[in-house]
């Protein structure tokens, strides 16, 4: 492609009307399986109508299960963040399709699971695609001696509020609600869930975790309200002052130890090349990475070219600019420009979502427009294979995580979801398998009782909690009433 590596040179994928352009070994492997095999699409969609099987995809899946998955035409395939998943799950429920597979990290099959029982569904079968468990480091943080001595410690605070994120195992979440009032969020929910407390519970104690980087950014979206004009803070919650904030603040706690060892990898090289190469480029950058990435990306979110927030946030922002040149009715000279702060598996949906914009815009007479995806890792970040067509893969060899110096923003644990495996379980239904043969494939159950009853029931709380908040805005009666016992 005669991408040629050099100091602050990182990987990208270029993206017109007419095809892809990827700029160095990395990208180019992205692109190889944005489009898709046929015979493997078709092969999946007999499967999926065969079984009447639903699949709710995470956007972290790999290209190539990720683009077999976009090709398909059945209407029981979804691909979106954890908040969107049991219900977009649902929704293909109505459509027809009798049983769920969850592709992700096993606390989104739980998270599946206990939506489906708490709203009637407890006989829809939902399954994972692999029998080994499929961990996460943010979770294993939270199942973590140490979390749950600071929940301990938390639950002897007046007027608190655990506020946990939702990449945690249910049984962690039981232990933590018969203690402590608690309340899942996502990234995209995570400040406004936090800011509506302050409202309805000003003397609220919030204790955040286990996402040690996310507790620090949010403490930093904080600190920016206390000090902000009192009509500013009312435009991000209309009920909630300076004062209240800065009040808030002084109680605020963040777990101290827990990372996401993707999102770790934004650290202080990747920004230092960042900002010395990429000045005049769009930052979309994950609420779950470090520190200095956070705070570029703020700087680039108030200076109206960058995006902070979940991955719904950054696929919204990218599609927002591609609108917003196309309505300007000329092509930008130089290509719309975005660096990719999280897990590369998005690129497949950034791809379609904006190439379908890009083909409609040209097919209406509109001039090419070039929409290029940084990713921000290595030139090396690619590991060898035996194929000898696909000769490199995205990652290391290790698989865990990637710096600017050698590794790449892919999630091993999420890779455990293949196309291959994907297949083989749905193959599996097809030829008649037993229920004691599926039972490997489902979630994980809990016996074990707390205070009297299921540790599922217990585990359900924090997540229906948040559910009220999303239907509602407010903080149930119920929550707040715990709060303030």
């Amino acid at each position: 492609m005669g991408f040629l590596p050099r100091e602050g040179s990182f990987p990208a994928l270029r993206i017109r009307a007419t095809g892809l352009e990827p700029r160095g070994p990395y990208a180019r492997t992205q692109a190889e399986y944005l489009l898709p095999d046929e015979l493997a699409v078709r092969r999946l969609t007999e499967l999926l109508e065969a079984t009447r099987v639903a699949v709710a995809a995470h956007f972290y899946m790999d290209p190539e299960l990720q683009g077999v998955l976009a090709a398909s035409p059945s209407p029981h395939t979804s691909v979106t963040d954890s908040l969107a998943m049991a219900d977009k799950a649902i929704d293909m429920l109505d459509q027809g399709a009798e049983r769920v597979v969850v592709l992700g990290v096993d606390f989104m099959s739980e998270n599946v699971r206990a939506v489906f029982d708490a709203q009637g569904l407890g006989h829809v079968p939902v399954h994972r695609v692999a029998t080994e468990p499929i961990g996460c480091s943010l979770a294993e943080a939270a199942a973590s001696p140490g979390y749950q001595a600071w929940i301990d410690a938390a639950a002897g605070t007046d007027n608190a509020l655990h506020v946990i994120y939702i990449n945690t195992g249910l049984d962690v979440k039981a232990r933590a609600e018969v203690k402590i009032p608690t309340l899942t969020c996502t990234s995209s929910n995570a400040l406004q869930s936090i800011l509506q407390a302050i409202a309805q519970v000003p003397e609220v104690a919030i204790r955040f975790g286990p996402d040690t980087y996310m507790g620090r950014n949010l403490q930093v979206y904080l600190r920016r309200l206390a000090t902000m004009p009192a009509h500013r803070v009312a435009e991000v919650h209309p009920d909630v002052t300076p004062a209240m904030v800065a009040a808030a603040l002084e109680r605020f706690e963040a777990f101290p130890d827990g990372n996401c060892i993707v999102h770790h990898v934004f650290g202080a090289e990747v920004t230092r090349v960042i900002r010395e190469h990429y000045q005049h480029a769009m930052v979309a950058a994950h609420l779950e990475v470090p520190g200095e990435m956070f705070d570029l990306a703020l700087e680039a979110q108030a200076e109206g070219r960058g995006v902070v927030g979940s991955t719904a946030d950054i696929l919204n922002f990218i599609i927002e600019r591609v609108d917003a040149a196309i309505a300007s009715g000329s092509a930008p000279t130089e290509p719309i420009s975005v660096i990719l702060g999280t897990e590369a598996g998005m690129i497949t949906s950034i791809v379609r979502a904006v190439q379908a914009r890009l083909q409609q815009y040209r097919a209406d007479g509109g001039p090419d427009i070039c929409v290029e995806i940084v990713f921000p890792v290595a030139e090396e970040a690619v590991a060898a294979t035996d194929d000898r067509e696909l000769v490199v893969v995205p990652g290391v060899d290790s698989s865990e995580g990637c710096s600017a110096m050698g590794g790449c923003a892919t999630c091993a644990f999420m890779k455990m979801n293949s196309l291959q495996a994907l297949i083989g379980f749905l193959e599996r239904l097809r030829d008649g398998a037993t229920d004691d043969e599926l039972q490997p494939f489902e979630p994980l159950r809990y016996a074990e009782t707390l205070e009297g009853r299921p540790l599922a029931h217990w585990g359900t709380q924090p997540i229906l909690a948040m559910r009220h908040f999303q239907r509602t805005g407010k903080l149930s009666d119920e929550l707040v009433a715990r709060i303030q016992e």
